[in-house]
């Protein structure tokens, strides 16, 4: 394998890469309860609207907002009491001149009122009849047919990362099945004649897997639904089968470590023997995770290209490169839109950091508050210890046209 002729900036890679896969997951339908952090399928429309009365939005009482005009402590307004709006029932009175009914939070408004003054602005006067110490505007504490939703309207537009709220909503609409994006299937494969499973005992020259479960971690966590296939031998034909059932089983197959261009890493030669158009990118200007591949390849049956991440092996640069490349494409086959909002905050840097001018650095840091601001102090390490990273709030980024940052300099962290 050549040693990498052009390095990518690691925006213009994804793009590049993104721009070469088309997919569109099917639907599945599922219990509304159950959708919290699913993508929705489509748009979803009211059928009704919401609220579907007029109803007070505080305890008081049901005014024609003219019989209250100039009251005041002074000068109270004096209205006959007709009756109570109780709670789950429709209002069986109605409003006439100079009259109240008497309604809470959320009763429905009775017929003729078209307002409701707040119960601390009146006092009983007498049985009967109740004084008014505060004029009360025209549809002043009072929620009207469809304020919040009317019939037809869109309340859910297909793509979005459904959460709490919208869940509040689509049940209090009746809507108790929705038709979300089928969760995309990832497949990981851990390559290394050295790698053995967490529950073996480990001998000299041996580490244990860390890539499979940590990229499966960070996959759940961005929607997707993770496929371990285990551990490979640096050898071609095992991972050449393994790699061919996986991107017949999934819908994304990422591939950690043999994404460096030693004679010994065979990942790159293995994916271009799985179909066209192969790898799209061999090497990423990046720091941790240069030799990153981004492939894809149309299987024999397929109805469409299957992308495939090639990783590098040491479980820090495996991480920050999955946090890159892996979750935006696994947005992208649950057609999230608008693109998931990834979470940055500003924070000076503690220490003078070096970096090449032309290269994307991603940190570790620890984040403290100090003075009403952020403080990132880096947690420098080898990619190859994962507490490093575990130690780390988040990711400092040192964009490429730097040649490094001062102590005291702001940043963009991006937060675990």
């Amino acid at each position: 394998m050549p040693e990498f002729l052009e390095l990518l900036p690691p925006g213009d890679a994804l793009d590049l890469y993104l721009e070469r896969i088309h997919v569109q997951l099917p639907a599945e339908d599922i219990d509304s309860r159950q959708a919290h952090g699913r993508v929705a399928y489509q748009d979803i429309f009211a059928p009704h609207a919401l609220p579907a009365f007029d109803r007070g939005s505080v305890d008081g009482y049901a005014v024609r907002a003219l019989d209250t005009h100039g009251a005041s402590d002074s000068l109270p307004a004096y209205l006959q009491l007709v009756g109570e709006v109780r709670m789950g029932e429709s209002a069986q009175v109605a409003v006439n001149s100079a009259e109240c009914c008497l309604i809470h939070t959320g009763g429905m408004l009775p017929q003729g009122s078209d307002a409701v003054v707040m119960l601390e602005n009146t006092q009983v006067a007498k049985p009967g009849e109740i004084e008014i110490y505060r004029a009360a505007a025209q549809g002043e504490n009072v929620i009207r047919t469809g304020e919040d939703i009317q019939q037809g309207e869109i309340v859910i537009p297909g793509g979005k990362i459904l959460n709490a709220a919208d869940i509040g909503g689509v049940l209090a609409l009746g809507i108790t099945r929705i038709q979300v994006v089928r969760k995309p299937v990832v497949g990981i494969i851990s390559t290394g004649d050295e790698i053995i499973p967490p529950e073996e005992d480990i001998l000299p020259g041996q580490i244990r897997d860390i890539n499979s479960y940590s990229l499966a971690a960070l996959v759940e966590s961005a929607g997707g639904r993770p496929h371990n296939y285990g551990i490979i031998s640096d050898q071609e034909e095992p991972l050449l089968t393994t790699a061919r059932q996986a991107v017949q089983e999934c819908d994304l197959v990422v591939i950690t470590a043999g994404s460096s261009a030693s004679n010994r890493d065979l990942t790159a030669g293995v994916i271009n023997k799985l179909g066209q158009p192969g790898v799209l990118v061999h090497g990423v200007n990046v720091r941790p995770g240069k030799p990153t591949i981004l492939a894809a390849c149309k299987p024999e049956g397929a109805q469409y290209t299957k992308p495939i991440i090639g990783l590098p092996g040491n479980p820090v640069s495996a991480l920050v490169i999955a946090l890159l490349f892996v979750e935006p494409v696994v947005d992208l086959l649950l057609g999230v839109k608008p693109k998931r909002l990834r979470n940055f905050i500003q924070a000076q840097v503690s220490v003078n950091l070096s970096s090449s001018s032309g290269r994307e650095d991603w940190i570790p840091v620890k984040i403290t508050a100090q003075d009403h601001q952020y403080l990132a102090e880096p947690i420098f390490g080898k990619s190859n210890l994962i507490f490093t990273l575990a130690r780390a709030d988040g990711l400092l980024h040192i964009p490429a046209p730097a040649t490094g940052l001062d102590s005291g300099q702001k940043a963009e962290v991006l937060l675990f």
